[in-house]
C-alpha cells in the first residue's frame, strides 16, 4: 500500500479493496497513453481521477495477450499554478521506469528534485533538455501530515522590503557563483548578522515568529520536504468513491508557489486564506517541454 493514498482520500482501503480498484482502473481508465522510452522499452500510464485533479496513475506494459502488466502504481495531484522558470535535469530511476526533475532553484536555496507526473510527454517526443533552455514546472504536492500556523503581524511595507532583500541576496548568490569575491564576502557578512539577528529573538520569541517560511529536505528520499509557507488559496473537494474530503492549498514557501493535497483528516486546524500551512509533502511536477 502506498503510504500517500490516505492524502487523496483512501485512509480506510484495505489490500483487496486497492487490488479491485486497480483491476477497475485497468479495465476503464479516464486516461491512457503510450510511448517508447530512450532504451526502446515500452511505456503505458493509466490514470483515474476521483477528484478535481486528483487520482491515481498505473505504469506499466501491455503483453503479447493485450494485456495490462502492472509495473508500479501511486497517488496524484496535478497543480495548475506556474511554480518556478528553470533549467531543468530530467534524471531516470535505475529501480523502475520512472524519472525525476532535478532544479537548482537559488530561493530554496537547495536542489529542487521531484517525480515527473508527464513522462508520456517526455518519453513520445524524445526530448533532449539543452541547459539555458529554461522550463515551466508547475509543483504538486501530496501531504499526510500538516498543521495550520497562524500569521505574523506584518505590513505592506514590511513585505515589500522582505522581497527587496531577497532579491538582492538571489542576485548576489549568483555573482558569487560566477566568482565574483566581493558578492561572496557580502554574502558571508549577511549570513553572520542573520545568524546574530536571530539567535537574539529566539532567546525571547516563539522560533514560528522568528522562522516565516522554510522549504527544507525530509528524511533521506530526494523527494519528500517538510515545509512551511502562506497559504494563498484553499479548495475543498471530495474523493467520489470513499467521499473522504481533501483540501488543495496553494501555499507560498520562500516565494516559490506550490499546490499541496491534504486529507481533512489529517490536517490540524482550519486552512484560511493568509495562515500558514506546515507539513511534511512528497513532491511531483509537471514541465512544460517546448
Amino acid at each position: 500500500m502506498h503510504k500517500f493514498l490516505p492524502a487523496i482520500g483512501f485512509s480506510k482501503i484495505n489490500k483487496e479493496e486497492m487490488e479491485s480498484l486497480l483491476q477497475e482502473i485497468i479495465l476503464r481508465p479516464d486516461y491512457q497513453e503510450s510511448a517508447i522510452d530512450l532504451e526502446g522499452n515500452q511505456f503505458v500510464e493509466l490514470r483515474y481521477m476521483v477528484a478535481d485533479n486528483v487520482g491515481m496513475v498505473l505504469r506499466g506494459i501491455y503483453n503479447y495477450n493485450d494485456e495490462f502488466i502492472l509495473d508500479y502504481y501511486y497517488p496524484t495531484f496535478f497543480a495548475e499554478s506556474i511554480s518556478i522558470t528553470n533549467d531543468v535535469d530530467v534524471i531516470k530511476q535505475s529501480d523502475k521506469e520512472n524519472y525525476q526533475v532535478m532544479v537548482d532553484e537559488i530561493r530554496l536555496g537547495v536542489n529542487l528534485i521531484f517525480q515527473l507526473q508527464n513522462m508520456g510527454e517526455y518519453l513520445r517526443k524524445n526530448i533532449t533538455v539543452k541547459k539555458g533552455n529554461a522550463k515551466v514546472i508547475r509543483l504538486a504536492a501530496l501531504s499526510v501530515e500538516g498543521k495550520i500556523i497562524l500569521p505574523l503581524y506584518d505590513d505592506e511595507k514590511s513585505r515589500i522590503k522582505e522581497k527587496m532583500n531577497n532579491k538582492k541576496r538571489i542576485d548576489l548568490v549568483e555573482q558569487a557563483r560566477e566568482g565574483n569575491e566581493e558578492a561572496l564576502e557580502s554574502l558571508t557578512m549577511d549570513e553572520i548578522d542573520l545568524y546574530q539577528r536571530i539567535s537574539r529573538r529566539v532567546a525571547r520569541e516563539d522560533i514560528l515568529s522568528v522562522v516565516t517560511s522554510f522549504f527544507m529536505p525530509y528524511g533521506i528520499e530526494n523527494d519528500k520536504y517538510e515545509i512551511m509557507g502562506d497559504i494563498l488559496d484553499v479548495k475543498s473537494v471530495v474523493n467520489h468513491l470513499t467521499m473522504e474530503e481533501m483540501y488543495l492549498l496553494v501555499v507560498e514557501s520562500n516565494d516559490v508557489v506550490l499546490e499541496v493535497c491534504i486529507n481533512k483528516k489529517n490536517l490540524l486546524g482550519e486552512p484560511i486564506v493568509g495562515r500558514r500551512f506546515k507539513g511534511t509533502i512528497w513532491l511531483q511536477g509537471t514541465v512544460e517541454f517546448d
